[in-house]
């Protein structure tokens, strides 16, 4: 039998926030459509407005149960470097196919007669995004806590879960926009977590059984694009190179210095990295070899060849280097 909850309203216990909460006073609000019924709405009954009330119901859902975990049948044990509980009830974590599942097989029970399921991460699902993916199954709040720091574990949280189509849609236009010069380190790192077999022939296909299924390729060619067509625009790197920015191309060929090798390849051979005619990205090219020779290139030869015979007029090849032999005298 469970036990009774506290009639405090605050989301805390023992001092401690529950379910990855914010304080009462920061909690995220519903988004003000939730509230007000449009005027082409049929919900209304003898005068009675019933999306508000649907609404409440919701916002007590999220709050009452999601936050403080009152009346909870199910305790869920995540586990991810360090370990986080959650009070929550098996209805709404029904609506997940993977705890759905995970709930069907765990027989086991706490002493207040329980459900105890136990669930570990993979190294892309944080804490903070799994819980912004559960408390979506509780109320559509949860989604002013997505920011771009956060977006990409949401998206591996959600799609982990399953079930949850519009919030993969969210959290994935959320990591798109996130993209940006001050943020490209960390995606290229993101990237290079997912390395692919590739003949450097086209972008590498991802296999769908990935944490981000489908979206881990999306993201990737969001990054490529970003990498040959945005980026060289915004730091104004010109095909007319004589009216390109030196600064720009200093910027650039910094950030070409971290790309893993597959990505750079396909980059520099792509004629939509249009930063002028062949010859300047040969040049470029042989500039960002020089600067990655000392860094993810390091155990590494990789060169670049000019062609002027069909197809791409730059061609960007690598080998590892052999370790030397020593010859041991007896």
């Amino acid at each position: 039998m469970n036990s009774m909850p506290s009639s405090s309203s605050s989301s805390s216990v023992n001092g401690v926030h529950v379910n990855g909460s914010a304080p009462q006073e920061d909690r995220a609000p519903l988004p003000p459509s939730a509230y007000e019924p449009s005027n082409e709405s049929s919900d209304y009954v003898n005068g009675f407005v019933l999306d508000r009330h649907n609404a409440e119901i919701i916002d007590h859902l999220y709050h009452s149960g999601f936050q403080t975990g009152n009346y909870a049948d199910t305790v869920l044990h995540v586990h991810q470097g360090h370990g986080v509980t959650f009070r929550l009830h098996a209805i709404i974590l029904s609506r997940s196919p993977f705890l759905a599942h995970l709930m069907s097989t765990s027989l086991q029970g706490n002493a207040s007669g329980q459900r105890v399921v136990y669930v570990h991460l993979d190294s892309q699902v944080s804490h903070e995004g799994f819980a912004i993916a559960l408390g979506y199954m509780y109320s559509s709040a949860s989604l002013g806590l997505i920011h771009e720091k956060n977006c990409r574990a949401v998206l591996a949280s959600a799609h982990l879960l399953g079930g949850m189509d519009e919030l993969c849609a969210y959290a994935y236009e959320a990591c798109r926009r996130s993209i940006s010069v001050d943020t490209i380190d960390d995606w290229l790192q993101f990237v290079d977590t997912i390395p692919l077999p590739s003949d450097g022939s086209s972008t590498p296909q991802l296999p769908q059984t990935s944490v981000f299924g489908p979206y881990g390729q999306r993201l990737r060619d969001d990054v490529f694009n970003f990498l040959v067509i945005t980026l060289p625009q915004s730091l104004d790197i010109q095909s007319d190179s004589s009216s390109s920015s030196k600064s720009g191309r200093d910027v650039l060929l910094q950030i070409f210095s971290h790309v893993p090798f597959d990505l750079f390849k396909t980059a520099m051979e792509s004629p939509a990295f249009d930063i002028g005619p062949a010859q300047t990205r040969f040049k470029f090219a042989k500039d960002a070899i020089d600067l990655r020779k000392r860094g993810i290139a390091h155990g590494a030869e990789e060169t670049v060849v000019f062609s002027n015979f069909g197809g791409s007029a730059v061609h960007i090849t690598r080998k590892m280097r052999k370790r030397p032999l020593w010859k041991v005298n007896s």
